[in-house]
Parts: structure tokens; C-alpha cells; sequence
């Protein structure tokens, strides 16, 4: 089993994202700069509230009740009403996923020292990660700023044995008979616990990490179904030169057109048009794939930078500094940097569909092509894969309606004291939902240019390119009259899903 030591500094997406999919196989601990650093905070708090110190959300209410002082005798009582009444969430569940990403990674923000929380509190939450105990969390109340507080205040309410949790089943349990189970005790917050646990953008952030994750895979596996494509429509490689790219010099996109290169290197069928073919170029949905998908790496490669600060960030308010005995009021709760981020994720993953669609719109479309119309031997007693085209439309200009930002809104809250918001939870969960209709895009593309590809035999493509179309074939075989076309899209989008596409590219081009 692996061990992955959180200090509030190193977390990277793909520790998180092993972390978050592989349950069982990771044992989350705290590293010993973390405890230290906490218990240092810690004992600041209780110096304070032992003095009678006057601080926001210690000794007083939250919010417009931030004038408001509590005795020493209600702290504990103020606490906890701040979870009871900050849980009023709505909608449908959470996924399981996103929410065990929240507690890794609220635990890691805790782990930097600066939130004043008890190392015991912070102990509970790691024994619900390492039992992988979820909690019912609803998707709907974050307005972006002063955290993610509706999610994390049902985290919370978990955590206290008086919220909700997810059952493996996807049925919901009390949390006290869950946690008891597992032989943990609830929590009895103590000062400033209740604000330490729910400031945070630690929801927005687990999409984001998610989907930026899922981003990465589809912008490599663009790549692939865009060549496969290519192939299938007999297009040429001479706009992937490597001369042309630098003369621009995007990072990106000599990136997307080395990738190109190296993946239709060696194909017959590339070989057998090179001469005599009366195309002078290519439309621009293969002759500038370098272009668009290169713009799409560059911004989710910008992304991940941003995600990666966040997801080791201190972001609840006040911050405690215990080295100078001091703490300061702020706002880095404000979720901004990552709403502005995800709604550039969305449109950059946007495109890689909008461009894919176009490209499956020649392969059906018998006038451009040179391919059967449709993909089909028969066609007329047989539509072949004409309606393929259609999802991807359609999702396509569903993607168009949730690229719109989330972020240029605000709408005031707390009487007017928070009175501009993010709403980075509204980009976050757009992000997840347009990656998750992209992966089906593609599959969508990838279904029609190896269909395409039969129609060529017995013409070759590339090593790497037959790989890919082994893979699918594997799955979904070829379509010699009309059948439920469903059952193999759903086949193709598990293959780009679970990475077995860039798997079978890489298992031959490191050879």
C-alpha cells in the first residue's frame, strides 16, 4: 500500500487523482512538518481565547454578525451552529469522487498550520478518507466566495455525527452510525473548528483537479482520433511539418504537431495518395488540428498551474501565524483565481469537441469524403452512422451554452457584506460535465474514422494507428449493416475514459 504524506505544499493532480481512485490502495497521513505546524496553530487559538482575545469567527459571530462577541461559554455552541446552519444545500448528490477529493483536500489545506484547528479534528477527517467514508454532499448553495461553504459545512455536519453519508450502494446513512462503524467518534468542535473546516474552495477545486485531470487525457486522445481521421479521408501529413510550427512557435501546438507526426508515421495509407491526389489542402479540421488542439494544451496546461496552487493553499479566514503570534482577517476564501480558471478549461475542452464533430461530419458525409455515404454498404435499407453525427452535434451545442463563464456574475450575499462572489462552483461543475460530454464526442469520431478505416483494406495506416483501431475493434466491431448504435459508443468513451487509448499508442511508439 502506498503512503501519501500531506504538508500543504507538494500535492500535485495525480496524487490526488490515484488518491481519490484508488481507495483501498493509499493510506493519507499527515507529514510531520504538518503536525507540528498545526499543533503550533492550535495553541495559538487557545492563548487567544484564553485571554479573551476579540477575532473574527472565534470569539464572534460570522458574517454581518461579525460585531457580535461570544463568551467563552457559547464557543463551542458557536461552532457548531455554524455547521448546522450553513448545511442547507441542494440538489442531487455530489459524486463520490469529487467528494473524497474535497477531504483530501481540505485535509492538506489544514496541513499548512495556518487554520487553528486541533490536530485531533484533523486526524478524524484522515480516518474518514483511509476508511473511505463519504459524505452526502449536495451539489447545489456555493456561491464561490467565503469558500465553498454549503458543501463543506455537510462535510462538516458528517464529520460532527449529525450529517449524512454515502453508502457503496447509493443509498444514504446517518453519519453518527457510519463513523461508528468504523470505531470513530464524532467530533465536539471547539473554537474557531467550525470556520477552520468549511472556508475553503476545496469543492471547485476537486473539480477542477478532476476535470483538468480528464482534460489532459482528451486533449492527447484529440490528437489521436483527429489522425485517425485523417486517415480514414485520405488527408495529407505536410501540414504537421515541423518547420511551419516553429516559424510560429506555440508551445502547444508543436506539441499537437509532433504528436501528429509521429502518430501517422509509417502508414500505407498515406503513402498511397502522396502522388497523383487532386486535393491541393485539407479543410481546416485537419490541416490546423496543431493549431486548435495546441490553443486547448496551452490552456489546460495553464490550468493545472492554477489548480496546483490552489490545491495547496491556505484559503479559510483569519489565517492563523503562529510563528509571529499574530493572525490576519482576509479573503483568500474568495474563489476567484479558480473560477476564472475553469471557465478557461471549459472552453479550451469545448473545442477539442467542436473541432472532433466536424471531423466525424466529413467522414459520414459521402459528397466529402470519398468514403460510402455514411459508412455504410447498403446505404437506403441502411442509415449506417448517420445518426452518430447528430449526438455529437447536439452535445456539441450543449458544450456551447456551458462554456458560457460563470464567473463574469456575482450576486450579492450576507446582507450585502459579501457582496461580490465567484460563483467558482457553477464554472467547476460546468468544467467536470463538459469533459465528461467531450470524452463521448470523441469516442463518437474514433467510431467513425476506424469504420473508415475498413473501408480503405487493404491499405494500412500506422503502427500506432492500427493499434488504436485493434483497441476499438476489440470492442465494437465493424458495422456491416444497421444495429443499436449505443452499446458501442458507450465501449469506445470507457477506452478514452480509462486511458486504454493513449495506452495503446504509447505501447507501440516506446518501441
Amino acid at each position: 500500500m502506498k503512503t501519501l504524506f500531506l504538508d500543504g505544499n507538494s500535492l500535485t493532480i495525480n496524487d490526488l487523482v490515484y488518491s481519490v481512485y484508488h481507495p483501498h490502495a493509499v493510506q493519507v497521513e499527515l507529514s510531520d512538518d504538518a503536525i507540528s505546524a498545526i499543533n503550533s496553530a492550535r495553541k495559538q487559538i487557545e492563548d487567544w481565547v484564553e485571554a479573551g482575545k476579540v477575532i473574527y469567527g472565534v470569539t464572534t459571530g460570522f458574517g454581518e454578525f461579525a460585531n457580535v462577541s461570544i463568551g467563552k461559554d457559547g464557543l463551542a455552541a458557536l461552532q457548531e451552529n455554524l455547521i448546522l446552519s450553513h448545511a442547507v444545500g441542494s440538489g442531487n448528490w455530489l459524486p463520490r469522487d469529487v467528494v473524497r477529493a474535497m477531504l483530501i483536500l481540505r485535509v492538506n489545506a489544514l496541513a499548512k498550520g495556518c487554520s487553528g484547528i486541533r490536530l485531533s479534528t484533523v486526524q478524524t477527517l484522515l480516518d474518514m478518507v483511509n476508511n473511505d467514508i463519504i459524505p452526502a454532499v449536495p451539489e447545489q448553495g456555493s456561491v464561490g466566495s467565503s469558500g465553498d461553504l454549503i458543501p463543506l459545512s455537510h462535510i462538516a455536519l458528517a464529520l460532527i455525527g449529525k450529517g449524512r453519508c454515502l453508502q457503496p450502494d447509493g443509498s444514504v446513512a446517518p453519519s453518527k452510525d457510519v463513523l461508528e462503524k468504523h470505531g470513530i467518534t464524532p467530533v465536539d468542535l471547539g473554537a474557531k473548528e467550525g470556520l477552520a473546516l468549511i472556508n475553503g474552495t476545496q469543492m471547485m477545486t476537486a473539480f477542477g483537479a478532476l476535470a483538468t485531470h480528464k482534460a489532459e487525457t482528451l486533449v492527447r486522445t484529440a490528437d489521436i482520433s483527429g489522425a485517425l481521421s485523417l486517415e480514414a479521408l485520405r488527408g495529407t501529413d505536410n501540414a504537421f511539418d515541423e518547420r511551419l510550427h516553429k516559424a510560429r512557435g506555440q508551445k502547444g501546438q508543436l506539441e499537437s504537431a509532433k504528436h501528429l507526426r509521429s502518430l501517422i508515421g509509417g502508414s500505407e495509407i498515406r503513402e498511397s495518395h502522396r502522388t497523383g491526389d487532386g486535393k491541393v489542402q485539407d479543410p481546416y479540421s485537419l490541416r490546423c488540428m496543431p493549431q486548435v488542439h495546441g490553443a486547448s494544451r496551452d490552456a489546460i496546461e495553464y490550468v493545472k498551474g492554477i489548480v496546483e496552487i490552489e490545491m495547496n493553499s491556505a484559503n479559510d479566514n483569519p489565517l492563523v501565524f503562529a510563528e509571529d503570534g499574530d493572525y490576519v482577517e482576509g479573503g483568500n476564501f474568495h474563489g476567484q483565481p479558480i473560477a476564472i480558471a475553469l471557465d478557461f478549461l471549459c472552453i479550451a475542452v469545448s473545442e477539442l469537441a467542436s473541432i472532433s464533430e466536424r471531423r466525424t461530419e466529413r467522414l459520414v458525409n459521402g459528397s466529402l469524403s470519398g468514403l460510402p455515404r455514411f459508412l455504410t454498404k447498403h446505404g437506403g435499407l441502411h442509415s449506417g452512422l448517420m445518426i452518430a453525427q447528430y449526438n455529437s452535434a447536439a452535445i456539441v451545442s450543449e458544450n456551447k451554452v456551458l462554456s458560457h463563464p460563470a464567473s463574469v456574475d456575482s450576486i450579492p450575499t450576507s446582507a450585502n457584506q459579501e457582496d461580490h462572489n465567484s460563483m467558482g462552483s457553477i464554472s467547476a461543475r460546468k468544467a467536470m460535465k463538459i469533459a465528461l460530454n467531450v470524452e463521448t464526442v470523441i469516442a463518437i469520431e474514433l467510431l467513425t474514422a476506424a469504420q473508415g478505416i475498413d473501408f480503405l483494406r487493404p491499405l494500412q495506416s500506422s503502427p500506432a494507428l492500427e493499434a488504436v483501431h485493434a483497441v476499438i475493434r476489440n470492442v465494437v466491431p465493424f458495422m456491416d449493416e444497421d444495429r443499436e448504435i449505443y452499446p458501442d459508443v458507450q465501449n469506445i468513451t470507457e477506452l478514452v475514459r480509462s486511458r486504454s487509448i493513449l495506452t495503446a499508442v504509447a505501447d507501440v511508439l516506446s518501441t
